[in-house]
C-alpha cells in the first residue's frame, strides 16, 4: 500500500492506495512546514489519519505548498516517520505534485492558484524554470490569501463600493482591530485572508468584483507565467480553488495573454493518484 498525500495551507488531502485502486480518503489541516512544526503535526495525524489508514504503508509521497527544500521536507517526513518508521517516505513542492497532476510526463506550464500561487514550466520530469512566489507579503499574485488581503484593505479604507461595504459587513462582522489580531499576530494569516475571497464569487456579478479578479489574474500572468520560456505556445495547466471557482474570468485574462486551451483540475489528488497508479 503508498500513500499520497496533496497538501495546500488550508487544507491535506490523502488517499491511501493499493494495485486495486484507492481504499481510504481523508482530510486533515493543510502541513505547510512555514506554519506547523512536526510536533503538532504528530498530533494531528495521531487522530485524524493513521486510526483510518492503519499500518502496512511502503511508501509514501507528500506534496505540500511550503515544502521548498530538504529542510521544510524534513519537518514532514520526522512527522511521517513516526507512524510509518519502515516506510520510504518523499516529501516534494506542492508545484512538483501539480506539474504530476497536470501533465504526467508530458512539458508544459503548471499552475497553483489557491491560498497561494505559484508557477512553473516542466520538462516531463522535472521542474526546469520556476519565478519565486515569495508569499503572501511579497508576491502570491491572484491567490486567495492576497485577494483577501487586497479585499480587506479595500473594505476598511472604503475603496469598495458602498453597497458591496454593507454587505461584506453583514456577511463577516469584522472591526479593524479584530481584522489586524488575525493578520498580525494570530496564527496562519494566509488562511484567515484567503477565507475572505467566496465573498468575491458571491458578488462576482457586481463589476467592482469582476474587475478585482480580473485586475489580481493579470497581475499573477504578468509576474509569473508570462516570465516562463514559451508561456503562450505551451499546453498549460492550473489547480487549485481560486482557479477552479474563477475560472472562467480566469479564461478570459489568459487569451488576453495569447493563452488558449488552459486545463483546470479541481482536484490534484485525483491526478497524483493516476499517475502514481501508472509508475
Amino acid at each position: 500500500m503508498i500513500l499520497v498525500a496533496d497538501s495546500g495551507s488550508t487544507k491535506t488531502a490523502w488517499r491511501l492506495i493499493d494495485k486495486s485502486g484507492i481504499i481510504a480518503e481523508v482530510t486533515t489541516l493543510g502541513m505547510n512546514p512555514f506554519f506547523r512544526t512536526t510536533e503538532d503535526i504528530v498530533a494531528e495525524l495521531k487522530v485524524a489519519l493513521f486510526p483510518v489508514t492503519g499500518k502496512g504503508i511502503s511508501h509514501i509521497w507528500f506534496y505540500g505548498a511550503g515544502v521548498v527544500n530538504a529542510e521544510k521536507g524534513e519537518i514532514i517526513k520526522h512527522a511521517l516517520l513516526h507512524f510509518c518508521p519502515g516506510a520510504a517516505i518523499e516529501t516534494h513542492s506542492d508545484l512538483l505534485g501539480a506539474c504530476r497532476a497536470l501533465l504526467g510526463k508530458n512539458s508544459g506550464i503548471a499552475g497553483i492558484l489557491g491560498t497561494g500561487s505559484n508557477a512553473c514550466y516542466f520538462d516531463g520530469a522535472t521542474i526546469t524554470n520556476q519565478i519565486p512566489p515569495l508569499g503572501f507579503i511579497l508576491g502570491d499574485e491572484g491567490s486567495g490569501a492576497v485577494m483577501g488581503k487586497h479585499l480587506l484593505g479595500d473594505y476598511f479604507k472604503e475603496v469598495m463600493p458602498a453597497e458591496l461595504r454593507s454587505i461584506f459587513e453583514n456577511r463577516f462582522r469584522l472591526t479593524k482591530d479584530e481584522a489586524l489580531n488575525r493578520v498580525y499576530r494570530e496564527a496562519r494569516p494566509n488562511h484567515f485572508l484567503a477565507s475572505l475571497t467566496p465573498f468575491l464569487k458571491e458578488n462576482l456579478a457586481h463589476k467592482y468584483c469582476k474587475s478585482f479578479v480580473e485586475q489580481n489574474f493579470t497581475a499573477f500572468i504578468e509576474r509569473n507565467v508570462a516570465k516562463l520560456p514559451g508561456f503562450n505556445e505551451s499546453y498549460i495547466g492550473f489547480v487549485g480553488s481560486i482557479a477552479w471557482h474563477f475560472s472562467e474570468i480566469l479564461n478570459d485574462v489568459l487569451k488576453k495573454f495569447g493563452i488558449n486551451n488552459a486545463l483546470f483540475l479541481k482536484n490534484p489528488i485525483d491526478g497524483l493518484v493516476n499517475f502514481h497508479n501508472q509508475n
